[in-house]
């Protein structure tokens, strides 16, 4: 065997650093006293440092805290993990905890908490969570399977991190009655193998249990109610459906609906030159397909897409017969491939909670989609519905790093930048996370690029004030600017209260918003363009700092499921006295401009914001500065 090929054995091999003994009983928290002799466990490529104690914390007679006592508490166990590589090699590494055998004590009521520890102070790199074991084990890092996992991420040569693990009882627990003297005690493992790239057709299958998997003879389908098929991809949360037996391909579809728009004019249910594949297809700054990072790379574009007529029912599951095909890179779902999720029932991963189109027509008049519960339901297509675009990956894209869940989604060669300090954010993609404003408010994603240099957000909930969404009235006719109610109250209070001077210095102090007027079963081009060939944009505009999103726009969609969210203005009107909205459920609703609903700010940034922390996901959004 070559001498470099023994380097990868050794590299491969896996790190099982058995570290530490946590422990929670009834008494004073203490930890037991930490010795100043440093330990260090070093197998392979990875090793483990930490000083000398009896390898038990205490926690005796503790009682419930909440959250924001648990993350400031003074003992926790401090551990640095590095890597002692040479060359370009990265290490895929995670922190896990096994509770221990002999506990008296559930951990349904423990939180851990880990954070890791920075020039600055502390960073959160995992929230408090309730102790729950992963029932699949991770073959990117070498986890074991029934591990809770705290944190994966990845190191490269000469490189260390210093976390902090705090563990205590959740404020919910009633100590009442329960005799006292219970102990609940974990071990701190932390598992390391070097980084190898897999096509994402092998892992999802070497990855999901059998009885997760059903094959049609066609594809390879993935079941069940929440398995571990996440992938992470240009800013947005998708779950891998199918996989091609033949071409190996894997069909993904987004976790969340991406926006609402009409489908077609009333009575037209054809999937091809549709109104629907215009906006998925678009290649334009408007379009999703014009948003994706580098598709031709990752994506099929000569994909075909089922758009056959089916109308039986839910629990019937028969593969349409193919007489209807569209050639296209972005589709929809079909009713077949939306039942073979959970064998025809309506509780498997695919129902979201929200209402969204697939593309199969039930009749000349109706289109299927699935509904908030997950049954079907049938309407005409001038409706405007939510939009979860499909996707399939070529055959030869690899996941990197990830191991499927949706806190740790699998991520793709080539989309899993990790060092992006004073990247222009300009170049970044949408639907990735940033912080932007204050306090619950806090939280924002990339629209587009629509202005050209700088990047145009949307706070990813409607505003909240003490954890209640903020209503308001649209104003006393359709067209919005900065004077109406709503307007007025963005470029003001929302300028003064929920965004300080920091954050309101990196908008732009004029942005055009399009204001053109979507009538029932037309196009969602109407609301920026005069026509459908996007010839011109339309003379109904405004100028403001802060507007809001319109019809069709990304991100118009709803993030969340059931009734976690509520209604939120857009832009566009659908006649001379009547708004539209979006609804909790992902529908798009209409109204009188005199009702209250909720209120996402869209602005733009300016060309020179800078990145200078987080990697755009959800657990790690950017944070962001004006470059010097």
């Amino acid at each position: 065997m070559k001498k470099n090929k023994e380097k990868v054995v050794i590299i491969s091999l896996l790190v099982l650093l058995l570290v530490l003994t946590v422990g929670i009983s009834y008494a004073a928290f203490s930890y037991s006293g930490l010795g100043t002799k440093l330990n260090t466990i070093t197998t392979g490529s990875i090793s483990m440092t930490y000083s000398e104690t009896d390898n038990v914390i205490s926690l005796d007679k503790a009682l419930p805290t909440t959250d924001k006592t648990g993350k400031t508490l003074e003992d926790y166990f401090e551990f640095t993990v590095s890597s002692n590589i040479s060359g370009d090699t990265n290490i895929n590494y995670e922190i896990s905890a096994k509770a221990e055998p002999n506990n008296t004590f559930s951990g349904e009521n423990v939180k851990l908490y880990l954070t890791r520890v920075t020039d600055n102070g502390e960073e959160e790199v995992m929230a408090p969570e309730i102790y729950n074991e992963e029932e699949n084990a991770n073959s990117f890092t070498g986890r074991p399977a029934n591990e809770m996992s705290l944190y994966t991420s990845s190191m490269s040569a000469s490189e260390s991190n210093t976390y902090r693990l705090r563990m205590y009882v959740t404020e919910e627990y009633n100590p009442q009655g329960d005799g006292g003297n219970l102990t609940f005690s974990v071990k701190v493992n932390v598992y390391g193998k070097d980084r190898v790239a897999d096509e994402v057709s092998d892992v999802l299958l070497a990855n999901i249990p059998e009885e997760n998997q059903y094959d049609d003879g066609v594809d390879t389908f993935i079941t069940g109610e929440n398995p571990n098929n996440y992938i992470w991809y240009s800013g947005k949360l998708w779950r891998a459906v199918s996989i091609n037996n033949d071409a190996k391909t894997t069909k993904l579809v987004t976790q969340w609906n991406i926006s609402t728009i009409t489908y077609n004019p009333i009575n037209q249910t054809n999937f091809e030159g549709s109104f629907m594949q215009d906006w998925l297809n678009d290649t334009t700054v408007d379009g999703f397909l014009g948003n994706l990072r580098d598709y031709e790379y990752f994506i099929v574009t000569d994909a075909e897409w089922d758009a056959t007529l089916d109308a039986t029912d839910l629990e019937s599951i028969t593969r349409p017969n193919g007489t209807t095909a569209v050639t296209a890179p972005v589709g929809l779902l079909n009713m077949y491939e939306y039942q073979s999720s959970n064998n025809g029932r309506t509780d498997g991963y695919l129902n979201n909670g929200l209402w969204w189109w697939t593309l199969t027509p039930y009749s000349s008049s109706y289109v299927r989609g699935v509904s908030y519960d997950g049954s079907e339901y049938s309407n005409y297509p001038s409706y405007a519905r939510g939009v979860r675009p499909s996707i399939n990956l070529k055959s030869s894209v690899r996941i990197v790093d990830g191991d499927g869940t949706e806190n740790n989604p699998y991520r793709l060669e080539g989309d899993n930048d990790t060092d992006l300090l004073g990247t222009l954010l300009n170049t970044r993609y949408s639907g990735e996370y940033i912080r932007f404003g204050n306090d619950e408010n806090d939280l924002y994603r990339i629209v587009s690029h629509e202005n050209g240099s700088g990047t145009k957000i949307v706070s990813v909930v409607p505003l909240k004030n003490s954890g209640s969404y903020i209503e308001s009235t649209f104003g006393s006719n359709t067209s919005y600017s900065s004077t109406n109610t709503i307007g007025t109250f963005l470029n003001g209070e929302y300028l003064t209260s929920y965004v300080d001077s920091t954050y309101s210095n990196m908008i732009e102090d004029s942005t055009i918003w399009y204001l053109g007027t979507v009538g029932s079963g037309t196009s969602y081009k109407l609301a920026k363009y005069v026509d459908t060939n996007m010839s011109s944009t339309t003379t109904s505009t405004t100028n403001a700092k802060v507007g809001l999103l319109r019809m069709g726009e990304l991100m118009a969609g709803q993030f969340d499921r059931y009734n976690n969210n509520t209604y939120y203005w857009i832009l566009t009107p659908y006649s001379s006295s009547i708004v539209r909205s979006v609804t909790y459920n992902g529908i798009e609703n209409i109204g009188s401009p005199s009702y209250a609903f909720g209120v996402r700010p869209s602005i733009n940034l300016k060309s020179n914001v800078q990145i200078i922390n987080g990697d755009g996901t959800l657990n790690s959004p950017f944070e962001i500065q004006l470059e010097s």
